[in-house]
């Protein structure tokens, strides 16, 4: 019989495993790609329903997005765990680490997709929950397997699974799709871009040594910042088009035109440091690439707070 401070030793060895167990687990879900994710859902839930929807549908439209947006990314770690080793910046995912073998780790993220599938179709109903699916499959199939290691414009095209949690929340509130909806796709759309390689040009020699031709990997850096200029010139452009598509009030367009002012002169910024001849960290970013996160909460804020006041 073992003394009882043994055991307690043990228990306590145990709960720390399941605890890093599920830890692993959690992380191969990228939840902070979830979060950015639910910021895009949520707004166009409020525009579509005029106001407040219902907090239960919220609730499993929510719930079904995160399991959708989760199994895609379960299974993207699985597909790019070679890339995610070579890369100081995703090094000690738990793929790279071994912490979770594949078969579980596909099994994990087959069973978060059917949930999802689920979810949203009793939740909600069985065209969001179509677009779900057809989001995850795209984000796999297109952009992890198809685009992400074979062209530059990988995350141009493959970032069109990104864009498809506003059709989720809008088509949850209303049962079908709208040209408001159509827009938001489109601010995600064109947005992806200048995100993505801004922070692709912090961690340039990551990609390169992960053999991934992402834009800063094959383009100089003067290059790079005219497009993601341009990029965001038409996010910006295509932002305004909601006010007059979904027939907003005053508060959208300003909010959205202050938001877009300040992402131009960040990205405006950033090419005249590239002019200057500067590279990787010294072209600082950085700046855009967390700058673009809070603008895009910001303008899909907007636009989920103007129903409630006009």
């Amino acid at each position: 019989m073992r003394p009882a401070t043994e055991t307690a030793r043990l228990d306590d060895v145990e709960l720390a495993d399941w605890r890093a167990t599920g830890l692993a687990y959690l992380a191969l879900a990228k939840p902070r790609i979830i979060e950015l994710l639910l910021v895009t859902t949520i707004p166009a839930m409020f525009l579509a329903a005029g106001g407040f929807p219902e907090w239960q549908l919220v609730v499993w439209t929510l719930l079904g997005g995160t399991a959708a947006a989760g199994s895609a990314n379960v299974f993207n770690s699985v597909l790019d765990a070679d890339i995610d080793a070579r890369m100081r910046r995703t090094r000690r995912r738990p793929m790279a680490r071994d912490l979770v073998t594949p078969p579980k780790a596909i099994a994990f993220g087959a069973v978060l997709g059917i949930l999802a599938t689920v979810i949203l179709g009793f939740g909600a109903n069985w065209l969001s929950a179509a677009l779900a699916l057809v989001a995850n499959l795209y984000y796999v199939f297109v952009y992890t397997m198809a685009l992400k290691r074979r062209t530059s414009q990988n995350i141009v095209w493959g970032g069109i699974a990104g864009c498809f949690p506003p059709l989720i929340g809008w088509t949850a509130v209303t049962g079908q799709v709208a040209w408001a909806p159509l827009v938001l796709f489109a601010i995600v759309f064109a947005w992806t871009p200048p995100h993505t390689w801004a922070l692709a040009l912090r961690y340039r020699e990551d990609y390169q040594n992960a053999h991934i031709p992402m834009l800063p990997v094959v383009a100089p850096p003067v290059t790079v910042a005219w497009r993601i200029l341009a990029y965001s010139v038409l996010t910006v452009a295509v932002s305004l088009l909601l006010w007059p598509v979904a027939n907003t009030g005053w508060l959208y367009p300003v909010v959205a035109l202050v938001a877009g002012l300040a992402m131009l002169a960040e990205a405006i910024a950033l090419l005249v440091r590239a002019k200057r001849g500067l590279v990787d960290a010294e072209l600082k970013p950085m700046r855009l690439f967390h700058l673009s996160n809070s603008y895009l909460a910001i303008v899909f804020i907007a636009a989920a707070i103007d129903p409630l006041l006009f």
